[in-house]
């Protein structure tokens, strides 16, 4: 039996008929079966006020089932009882099961509105400023007393252990990143994240000295308008990154706090009565800030004149923020302001901007955070890019682990898609959908280092990164092959005066996998079906009422398999070769591959 024939919902328009219905409304819902699978009787089962309540789903021919869910709360979670005589199973988002589970599973619809569709849509480039690009005028800057200066081809200090590895600086500026807009375009991109442009006495800038100006160092405040102008004359979106969890403890309300208990500062962070402060992780250079506090809450998140909304407006007019450490935002032991955080962000870029994004750092488990009226979506590193790297780890690849002690595991197919479907069905379709695929960032190894410096396996990724559900967010360099063992190292500045170091073959990739991206619906609002896995290779299907495409990634060569389709025309292959699918009496052969390699076909269902 095909994946292919086991029971089937998700949030796409094939199976929800809204998936932002408003709420005291209905919205249709359809579960598919096979044909021959004898479904006696399928039940939607909702919960009304946390109350479990029965609806009755209708046969309407193929297997297919439909009834109404009523949608009586802002986040109005659902599941499917499906009846076979004696027998019963649960379809719930993380699958079929033939036992009672918890409700953290089920399908999930919400009521509030959902991220923009460029947000949705686009394709996003991640620059770390002072690595990307340097401009002509940054040779007249004056370097400041806390940098190790560097040259452009000088080898990165990463090690944590080394006391220059935040403090080395190369000298990359804004009006850099403006002279490299095309390659952007290259990469398939079309909205444009930079880490910090605050002033930080670090080449990362999470820990800011203010958020009132650019740093001089990056070209100052009119180097970023010049830059918005840019990347908004190209038709594109343009992200900021903030740090709402702290600030660097040589930030001006920090000092003042700390050279006077009476000042209004004080109550920004979290003080003790020795004058201890509460910090990220146990770093004194970044002090917590008190959420809990209406003057810090004002003074950063709430209203136009706050961080927030500043800068959202002329001239910067920057169209959103990456949130950086999210997750921890307004947590502190006891004190957990989180949620009221994120809804003091998005009602603050709502009303400066039509359609703003508010994404959040969250790199383990964000369930019960993105799914209300709060962050639209996070950088979804447990739900994508752990399984990615748990399936491609080259078990010989030098590349540390981010957050965790032990290696990246190796594991088989089975696996991962278990992982893939336990991580939908935990954050939901919707929020899955605005959330960033994320291959690597400036705070995890290069991709290309943890396949072990394999080029297919590395374009395999992409191909998971840019077909799978979700927003593909590119870290600067990924494209032209950079390596690094981990986020210090990954931050190596971009060789453009070596173009024969680059790979342009995978350069040539992301940029034909984002504009097949753009140019099917199927994979901007197609579902998710998986329809084949063993160890080596992962298949699925992206379906959408305008037509549905198959994936078929392999990490490894191995056998042709039968999958029960009528035909099949290749639209695209990461690597050369490909053919169209030809029907026989048992659907379409997908052909065997005698090493890593992704292909997409444009394909029809037999049972349509």
């Amino acid at each position: 039996m095909s994946l292919l024939h086991l029971p089937h919902h998700d949030g796409s328009p094939t199976y929800l008929d809204d998936e932002a219905p408003r709420l005291g409304t209905s919205v249709r819902v359809r579960v598919r079966t096979h044909p021959s699978d004898p479904v006696d009787a399928v039940w939607l089962r909702t919960t009304f006020d946390a109350e479990p309540v029965y609806h009755e789903m209708h046969p309407t021919g193929g297997g297919w089932w439909e009834g109404s869910l009523p949608v009586h709360n802002p986040v109005t979670h659902y599941r499917f009882l499906l009846v076979r005589g004696e027998d019963q199973e649960w379809l719930t988002g993380r699958g079929v099961v033939g036992h009672d589970v918890p409700d953290g599973g089920d399908f999930k619809v919400c009521a509030f509105d959902p991220a923009p569709d460029w947000g949705r849509d686009g394709v996003v480039y991640q620059v770390f400023p002072d690595r990307f690009a340097r401009s002509a005028a940054a040779d007249g800057r004056e370097v400041p007393p806390w940098a190790v200066p560097a040259d452009w081809d000088d080898e990165v200090v990463f090690e944590p252990s080394d006391p220059r590895t935040p403090l080395q600086l190369y000298g990359g500026d804004l009006d850099g990143v403006v002279e490299h807009l095309d390659h952007v375009a290259a990469a398939g991109a079309d909205i444009l994240y930079t880490t910090p442009v605050f002033p930080g006495e670090s080449n990362h800038r999470y820990n800011a000295t203010t958020f009132r100006e650019v740093d001089p160092l990056l070209g100052g405040d009119e180097a970023y308008a010049r830059l918005s102008r840019a990347v908004h004359a190209r038709g594109w979106r343009i992200l900021g990154d903030l740090t709402t969890n702290h600030t660097g403890d040589t930030h001006e309300w920090f000092r003042a706090a700390q050279a006077d208990p009476t000042d209004p500062h004080r109550t920004f962070y979290y003080f003790d009565e020795a004058g201890g402060y509460a910090c990220w992780m146990g770093h004194g250079t970044l002090p917590k800030v008190n959420h809990a506090d209406p003057d810090l809450r004002a003074a950063m998140v709430e209203g136009p004149d706050s961080v927030v909304g500043r800068w959202l407006r002329p001239p910067f007019d920057v169209d959103g923020w990456r949130i950086d450490v999210a997750n921890m935002t307004g947590r502190l032991g006891a004190i957990d302001v989180n949620h009221d955080v994120a809804r003091a962000a998005r009602r603050t870029a709502a009303a400066l901007r039509e359609d703003p994004l508010v994404i959040a750092e969250h790199n383990h488990d964000a369930t019960g955070d993105v799914d209300g009226d709060g962050w639209h979506g996070s950088m979804n590193y447990s739900g994508f890019s752990w399984p990615v790297w748990s399936w491609l780890r080259d078990p010989a690849s030098p590349a540390r682990p981010f957050g965790r002690p032990a290696a990246v595991p190796r594991r088989p197919g089975g696996a991962v898609v278990a992982t893939f479907r336990d991580w939908l069905g935990s954050l939901g379709w919707r929020a899955t959908c605005s959330s960033w695929n994320i291959l690597g960032s400036h705070d995890s190894a290069r991709i290309r280092t943890l396949v072990g410096g394999d080029a297919a396996v590395h374009r395999v990724a992409a191909g998971l990164q840019f077909l799978l559900p979700g927003v593909p967010m590119v870290f600067a360099g990924d494209e032209i092959g950079l390596e690094g063992v981990l986020g210090e190292d990954s931050r190596r500045p971009m060789p453009w005066d070596h173009p024969e170091r680059w790979d342009h073959d995978t350069l040539d990739a992301y940029g034909s996998l984002a504009a097949l991206r753009r140019s099917r619906a199927a994979l901007l609002r197609g579902g998710l079906r998986w329809a084949h896995v063993d160890d080596d290779t992962i298949a699925w299907l992206r379906e959408h009422p305008e037509g549905s495409l198959l994936v078929v990634a392999r990490r490894a060569g191995g056998d042709g398999f039968t999958l029960p389709l009528a035909s099949g025309t290749h639209l695209y292959g990461t690597e050369a070769g490909g053919a169209d699918l030809r029907a026989d009496g048992d659907g379409v052969l997908v052909p065997a591959s005698a090493g890593p390699r992704l292909d997409v076909w444009s394909v029809q269902d037999r049972a349509q």
